[in-house]
């Protein structure tokens, strides 16, 4: 069973591109929609939490291809869990 991937509201400014951010519960589907909505692996950014930076118009493209569209308090609620996860395989 695929699990989800999340594309937050954000339209935040990196040039004249407005940027959301492409989120997954796991690795693997996150890197799967990335390559399906034409994303470069070296776009990926693992500092913190894992994600991909989009532009408005993948953004959509991921939508069209199954990702939820989430605003910013589901992005924490992820986040938390995400954090969750990795600190539980530390110890």
């Amino acid at each position: 069973m695929a699990m989800p991937v999340y594309v937050d509201n954000g339209r935040n400014q990196y040039g004249r591109m407005k940027m959301a951010h492409m989120l997954a519960d796991s690795l693997d589907e996150l890197h799967a929609m990335a390559d399906r909505v034409g994303l470069k692996r070296k776009w990926f950014q693992n500092h913190g939490i894992p994600h991909y930076d989009l532009c408005q118009a993948k953004r959509l493209l991921a939508v069209q291809a199954g990702a939820i569209g989430i605003g910013r308090r589901e992005v924490v609620a992820l986040i938390r869990v995400w954090r969750v996860k990795q600190a539980s395989k530390i110890t």
